[in-house]
């Protein structure tokens, strides 16, 4: 390293890539010296990513792009690394005079701890590493009971997270606008293909709050058929938007998408304090269940194929687009861990694969509430009827036909488990497994 290189200051993007009301990089900026905006493609995370056509990786890509452009057109760049991240600031230590690091809190428990490793690799270089809060409004430890205790009830959580807001400075703030990035040609960023990636051919869900939705969204966020629902998710999980923006919105607009906005916190926050829950049940005597885990079954689940047609269609929506709509999500988990008595796990793990917007709190917080296992769960005898189901949100059928064109052919298949019996045979096993544990 040229000593006579000007000391700067590093600001790590992961899921923030926004210049805009970036907290952390609002921090580093403050800092009066050159900020130099990073991204590493972590090799530990995208080694376990089985589909070369993984459009998360893709969305990453063009939202780095965009940064970039923004970041050119101020005299600087982007430095975009691949590899471990250990071995990454290794390098980044050696090339830049650093003072300090800046980067937006992230509570799962592999970024945890990944950010512990780093934070003492860089601590042996005496060099401070600052984590912001960004992508939650309250963390986990702002938003508790009295005796300092976490919420695992949505209600009381959203009360005590409504109460705290009216008393909280949530205002955005214009991060790119203050302080400056280090002057330094382009650098390039590396292709989608040497990452080991390919590009897919459908758009990505628009970044843009839109009011004639958000006005609508408590009439319309149940009809599969209807364009009524965000669609923001993926920018929520990626930080493409911030989520102050969006609760600005909701505030201005729609009591029911604050009150999703505060589940998504609520779900972090179940996170950060329990990260057992990534492999094992919030209510731990669930673990005893006796779960069927019949793998044909699970593959007709995964390829539309249980001859329920509100859950085909769902599954066929995701496995063709990385996108399920919200109500279809639920009705699909509950068939799954109930009528097929199949652990939710399995579930969980298909859908961390294939969601756009997969978030782990968020994906495994709703999958074991649908199991009946997690915190302020529904109840463990409340049994979707598909059927029934898909006649009150899905009345015409438009949402059906438009996934399965063969429906009322013979190419569709019958039901792999008849409603009656998959429901009592649910509840029987739930009862008499959580009856043994109780014992």
């Amino acid at each position: 390293m040229d000593e006579h290189q000007p000391e700067v200051v590093l600001f790590w993007h992961r899921r923030d890539l926004r210049l805009m009301d970036n907290h952390g990089l609002h921090a580093a900026l403050q800092r009066g010296l050159p900020v130099v905006p990073i991204f590493i493609f972590d090799s530990q995370i995208l080694d376990e990513l089985e589909d070369p056509l993984d459009r998360r990786v893709e969305f990453i890509h063009n939202a780095l792009e965009e940064l970039q452009a923004l970041l050119v057109a101020r005299g600087s760049t982007l430095d975009v690394r691949i590899g471990k991240p250990e071995m990454v600031w290794q390098q980044l230590a050696e090339e830049y005079r650093i003072s300090a690091v800046y980067a937006n809190r992230d509570d799962e428990p592999y970024a945890v701890k990944r950010d512990r490793a780093v934070t003492l690799l860089l601590a042996a270089k005496q060099i401070d590493f600052h984590l912001c809060k960004d992508q939650t409004i309250f963390n986990a430890q702002e938003v508790v009971k009295d005796d300092g205790k976490p919420y695992t009830v949505f209600t009381p959580f959203r009360n005590r997270w409504r109460n705290r807001l009216e008393s909280h400075h949530y205002a955005q703030l214009p991060s790119e606008s203050t302080g400056h990035f280090l002057e330094q040609n382009a650098k390039p960023i590396p292709s989608l293909a040497e990452i080991g990636f390919r590009p897919g051919q459908m758009p990505f869900p628009e970044r843009k709050i839109r009011p004639e939705i958000i006005e609508k969204y408590h009439l319309q966020r149940n009809l599969p058929a209807v364009e009524g629902t965000s669609r923001l998710g993926v920018h929520l999980r990626f930080g493409t938007v911030s989520i102050r923006s969006c609760v600005e919105a909701a505030i201005q607009m729609n009591e029911t998408w604050l009150d999703e906005l505060i589940w998504r916190e609520f779900f972090m926050q179940i996170l950060a304090w329990f990260p057992r829950v990534v492999e094992q049940p919030f209510k731990e005597q669930y673990a005893a269940i006796p779960w069927i885990n019949d793998e044909n079954q699970f593959d007709a689940w995964c390829q539309g194929q249980t001859g329920y047609p509100i859950v085909d269609a769902g599954m066929r929506e995701l496995n063709q687009t990385g996108f399920m709509h919200n109500r279809v999500r639920m009705i699909a988990a509950s068939f799954l861990a109930k009528h097929l008595l199949i652990d939710w796990l399995w579930g969980e793990r298909y859908f961390a694969a294939k969601l756009l917007d997969y978030d782990l709190a968020a994906n495994n917080g709703n999958w074991q509430w649908a199991a009946g296992c997690g915190c302020d769960a529904a109840p463990y005898f409340r049994v979707f009827n598909p059927l029934l189901q898909a006649q009150k949100f899905d009345p015409q059928g438009s949402y059906i036909k438009k996934w399965i064109p063969e429906l009322d052919t013979p190419d569709y298949p019958p039901p792999i488990v008849e409603h009656r019996i998959g429901r009592q045979r649910a509840i029987d096993t739930y009862r008499a497994a959580l009856a043994s544990v109780a014992r």
